[in-house]
This record gives structure tokens, sequence and C-alpha cells, in this order.
């Protein structure tokens, strides 16, 4: 058996776990913990405590996904002051490989490592094991990638889709563009501005400024106090969770509208993607956001959304599309990426 360390690290909280993988590459978790990454001036004195109260030896292998780009081996955290290079880490941690991955990346890995439970599938096409596979994930921001197969394995290629420029397809989507391009006085706006956390407040406080819907006072109050806390990184509410907490609870209009254009701009996101690449080894929803509005997901305005690209229909018909509910698939990538050492 060996010992390998793996870690999902993002700007909010860290969590590190530690795994056995048999010479049949079938990994067995032993140990977890997770903290609030602020607590901690640098990974290397939270993986040492880690590895202090687990009681286990160094661990040959760490692989640890970063919220972040990753360039020549080094990562800078958005949030946080911590600067890691692999380098560095091998020599201060005593392990012998250590690897940096984009976040997306290791969700790339963990697609590898998903069971039946950890999915639900939308549309289950017609599969190809040897066609690409397509990850896209809407939650702080919009993260997109694919996988390519290489002999029996595959490789995984992150990319900065998200920030690709939003296309709208009828009045009210075009309306939204420009309510974007005003607001914040930019010459043009990315598709993570409308697909992600940021994207469902954005959406609400454009539909709420038509005035078209009555707003709840209680989720104005929230959506306010947000808009208050501009700047902070960290904020005391999270207008987006609310806004589609009262969709899914059917409590509120404008938040029901909200999500309904949410969810459309959504499934046309994962459909350009598809076109893209054609990913008819599955195309994987990934991100905090689509478990948590499963029911909105379900019902056919993503899917509608997703197929209705024209002549090019029957073609994304056949992608199997699934949605991953398993919320730790990043921290299962980053563990396969240690394998791969």
């Amino acid at each position: 058996m060996t010992l390998l360390l793996a870690g999902d690290i993002g700007g909010t909280k860290t969590i590190l776990r530690l795994v056995e993988v048999s010479e049949q590459l079938l990994l067995h978790n032993i140990y977890e913990e997770r903290h609030r990454s602020s607590d901690f001036l640098d990974l290397v004195p939270m993986v040492q405590q880690f590895l202090k109260n687990s009681g286990a030896s160094i661990p040959q292998k760490a692989c640890f996904a970063i919220a972040g780009p990753v360039v020549n081996n080094t990562a800078k955290l958005t949030n946080l002051v911590w600067f890691l290079d692999t380098q560095r880490l091998q020599e201060e941690l005593g392990i012998a490989q250590v690897s940096l991955i984009n976040d997306f990346a290791a969700v790339g890995y963990g697609v590898l490592g998903l069971s039946a439970q950890d999915i639900l599938t939308l549309q289950p096409g017609k599969p190809n094991i040897n066609a690409p596979i397509a990850i896209v994930g809407a939650g702080t921001g919009l993260g997109q990638g694919f996988l390519i197969k290489q002999g029996s394995s595959y490789q995984i290629f992150p990319s900065e889709g998200g920030h690709a420029d939003f296309a709208p397809r009828t009045e009210l989507e075009f309306q939204l563009l420009k309510y974007l391009l005003d607001k914040h006085d930019i010459q043009r706006v990315s598709v993570e501005r409308v697909v992600s956390g940021l994207g469902i407040v954005a959406i609400y406080q454009f539909l709420r400024d038509r005035k078209t819907i009555a707003e709840s006072p209680e989720i104005a109050q929230i959506v306010r106090t947000w808009e208050q806390e501009a700047g902070k990184q960290e904020k005391s509410v999270d207008p987006g969770a609310v806004i589609g907490k009262a969709a899914l609870q059917k409590t509120d209009r404008l938040s029901e509208q909200t999500m309904e254009l949410f969810v459309g701009a959504y499934g046309a996101e994962a459909g350009n993607l598809a076109l893209k690449l054609l990913p008819y080894g599955g195309l994987y929803v990934a991100g905090g956001i689509a478990p948590k509005i499963l029911p909105l997901i379900q019902e056919d305005k993503f899917m509608l959304n997703f197929t209705q690209k024209g002549r090019m229909r029957s073609l994304l018909e056949d992608i199997p599309v699934h949605i991953i509910l398993n919320q730790e698939v990043g921290l299962i990538g980053a563990a396969i990426g240690a394998t791969r050492l």
C-alpha cells in the first residue's frame, strides 16, 4: 500500500485527506481534517499539524487542488497570502513528490473516480468511451474543462471557458446584457457574470430593477445587506442561496423568475461547451449550485436550452449529461492526481 496526501485548498476552507492506494489503484480513505484556510499563514504548518494529529507516517506523494491558476508548479491563492511552490513543499514537508493542480482539473480527475450513486443522469445519450469528457460547473465562478482518452487513461485539460462572452438569445437576455454593461461600465459581459453564484444575484438585481414583480421584504433586505458589503472578502449573507431556496419552495415569484433565467442560461452554456467538444464520453455538471437546486435543473428548462441548437440538436441529444452529486469530487480528483505522480 502507498500512502498519499490529497488536499482541496480554497480561500475559505481547506480539506486534507490521507489515502492508501493498493497495487490495483483502489483508494482507501484513512484520515481527514477540515480547516479554515485563514487560520494558517501557509500550507506547510497546516499539513504538519494534520500529519501530527493523524499519527501516520509521512506520505510518499501529495497532490493539492488549488482554487486558482497553477503556473510552473507554483500557485498564489486569490483570497490568501499563501504562495505555494512544489519544490519548497517537498523540502519542508519531507514528501518526495508534490503536485499542484487547478481545482477544476481536480474535478476532471475526480470524474474518473465517481460511482453510480455520485451522479444523477439527465440524459443517457449514446455513450462512447473513446470520446472526450466535458465538465462544467457553476459555483463562485464558472469552471470548464475536458478529458481526452490517452491509451488506457485520460489527460485532463482545464480551460477558461467561463470567461467567454455571454451570448443572449431572448429579448429578456438582451436586456440583461445591456443592464450589466451599463451597471458595471464595461465593454463586454462574460458568461460567468450570469452563470455563477454572483450571476444569480445579478439576474435578481436586473429583474428587481425592472419593477415588474413585487420584491419580498425579507429577500430585499438580504440582497441590500450583500450590496452594502461589496468589496469585503467575507459576506454575512448569501443571497444566491436564499433566492434559490425561495424558488424551490415557490414562495417568491421574483426568485422563481431569477432561477428560470439562470437555469436556462446554464443549460445553454453547457450546450455551447458540448458543441465545441462533442463529449460523447459524457458532459458532467459540477460545482456547488446544481445539487442545491436539483429539482429546478431536472425540469425541462436546462435540457431544453442544452439541446436547442438548431440543426445540431440531434447531435446534442446523443451526449450523456450527468449532474455530479458528490461535493468531494475535487478531493477525490486530488487523490487520483497523486497516484499519477
